[in-house]
């Protein structure tokens, strides 16, 4: 019995004792580290996760504003790895060269990109590609397919589509004799974009249907069901609902150390169930890709083919390839494999659906704040339409209305979907006046240099008509909707098209209001800020 005392006794005792050499260590590296900054003091296995998820719930936004304003424009922050917060243009220059030699592509250390590559994703697609090549070589296929002219001709196509079906669903639940149904008298109008822009992503770059509106529509609706079968919305549904969890739970494998997520509980059961998530969107994206490539081998060569992103990437550098033999670059002429494939339509729809829905909400909510802003939109919107409320929108249309373009681009510049983004060093340079070593994890504040006076004239204040200035242009990074250098947002072009025509359908024909204007905007934030709720009421325009 004395001698299973001692075990337990030694056994303990060398825990204490690695316990502590660990919280030695960990303080004296800290301590001792290279150019210290002022930031949040960190905790041993947790960094400042503590501070993120107490005193901030989890909120990566209020946590950097915060952060911002209490250690200025250059600070420190530490999770499983130290991150350098840049504030300032004057900072983060040469991270955004425009120029192909711009050695600033990496986004993830080696130490961060552990995560990622236990998902499966680091050096897959674009936005975890860290290879040049690679990347240059899937971003070149990406951007070729969604700049051509039939795909952004057929963008707009897909948008009255699905707006004709999304109103379809609205005049069941809500509209009744041109006002809202007075059973039905709150609308969360964030969740319906939310599907609107699922559906919208995936039939553009994959060419199938996706049902999440009617799926909605379902939930929402007593007696009347959409006219699919219920097996089809629900595989749709289940699908897309994998692809947002995947997205939002990003950051955990980035922030959070590989030895919380095996031995920690709480992170360990959600870091298996990030796996097992990714896997099941990996055997549907797969089924997807395979179902094409059939479809497209059993066309015949004189036959028209659909015209979405997953069909040229398949056929390009193919017989099918209207460039095929054109071009000289070995490098990019041979066939895409599955796996890149995957890799490129996965990163497209994860880019371009939560970022749209959410910035068409905060739209909406701030118009409702700036009723001469929004009667400015109106007027521009009346004047293209000239009432007429159902004449399907055009590519001639989109590049017509300005103002609208100018509300997009306040809402994007004042409440950022996007706050900051990563950027690597991958070599010893000097950033911010210090000279830091090669892996160096950096993190660019969008909010702050959006919101700098330096910078913009009011720069709390939302004023879309600065940007109808004939002569005004933004200080060169001081605007980062799209991010910048080689990693701009290859979709951008496609976000504002979208952005822009869904404004036009809107409000040419409904008139929207929030249905408590003193309410705080509802919103979540870690890769990016989602809009969690936006109840409006909606009726017809007279």
């Amino acid at each position: 019995m004395i001698s299973k005392l001692f075990e337990n006794f030694d056994y303990l005792t060398l825990i204490g004792i690695t316990l502590i050499i660990y919280v030695t260590h960990y303080y004296y590296k800290y301590f001792t580290r290279i150019n210290p900054l002022p930031g949040p003091f960190p905790f041993p296995y947790f960094g400042n996760l503590p501070q993120l998820y107490i005193w901030h719930n989890g909120n990566l936004k209020n946590f950097f504003e915060s952060n911002h304003k209490k250690y200025g424009d250059l600070f420190e922050l530490h999770f499983d790895t130290r991150i350098i917060a840049l504030n300032r243009l004057e900072y983060i220059e040469k991270l955004l060269l425009a120029s192909s030699k711009n050695p600033y592509i990496r986004k993830i250390s080696d130490n961060d990109s552990k995560g990622y590559h236990e998902l499966g994703i680091m050096g897959k697609g674009i936005l975890l590609n860290q290879d040049f090549k690679s990347w240059r070589y899937n971003r070149h296929f990406f951007t070729q397919a969604i700049l051509s002219p039939k795909f952004v001709n057929e963008a707009p196509l897909l948008i009255n589509k699905l707006f004709n079906e999304l109103e379809s669903y609205w005049d069941k639940l809500y509209i009744k004799e041109g006002v809202i149904n007075e059973n039905r008298n709150k609308m969360d109008v964030s969740t319906w974009f939310n599907q609107f822009t699922n559906d919208m992503i995936i039939a553009l770059l994959t060419g199938e249907r996706s049902y999440t509106m009617a799926g909605y529509f379902n939930e929402l609706s007593e007696n009347e069901k959409a006219e699919r079968p219920s097996a089809l919305i629900d595989k749709t549904v289940k699908f897309v609902h994998a692809i947002r969890k995947h997205f939002l739970g990003l950051l955990m494998f980035q922030f959070v150390s590989p030895f919380l997520r095996h031995y920690f509980p709480y992170f360990k059961n959600k870091s298996d169930d990030f796996i097992q998530n990714i896997k099941f969107i990996n055997q549907r994206m797969d089924s997807i890709i395979k179902r094409r490539r059939e479809e497209i081998e059993n066309t015949p060569l004189d036959k028209p083919l659909q015209n979405d992103l997953l069909t040229s990437i398949i056929t390009a550098n193919t017989p099918r390839d209207i460039n095929y033999n054109k071009i000289d670059d070995k490098e990019v002429m041979r066939p895409m494999t599955d796996l890149e494939i995957r890799g490129i339509i996965f990163d497209g729809i994860i880019a371009g659906t939560d970022t749209t829905a959410n910035t068409i909400s905060f739209i909406i909510y701030h118009l409702a704040h700036y009723p001469d802003v929004k009667k400015k939109m109106l007027d521009e919107i009346d004047g293209i339409f000239q009432g007429d409320k159902t004449r399907p929108i055009t590519e001639n249309d989109v590049h017509n209305l300005k103002y609208c373009e100018a509300v997009i681009k306040e809402v994007s510049r004042i409440f950022s979907v996007v706050n900051s983004f990563p950027r690597c060093l991958g070599k010893p340079d000097e950033i911010g006046g210090y000279q830091w070593p090669a892996e160096t994890m950096i993190r660019i504040n969008i909010d702050a240099i959006h919101h700098n006076e330096e910078y913009w004239d009011e720069p709390d204040k939302f004023n879309p008509d600065r940007w109808m200035v004939e002569s005004f242009e933004p200080k060169k990074n001081s605007f980062i909707m799209f991010g910048g250098g080689l990693r701009v947002c290859p979709g951008r072009k496609l976000a504002m098209i979208e952005l822009v025509c869904l404004m036009a359908l809107l409000f040419r024909k409904y008139d929207i209001d929030l249905i408590d204007k003193k309410a705080p905007l509802k919103t979540e934030s870690s890769i990016i800020t989602t809009c969690t709720e936006l109840l409006v009421e909606i009726k017809l325009r007279k």
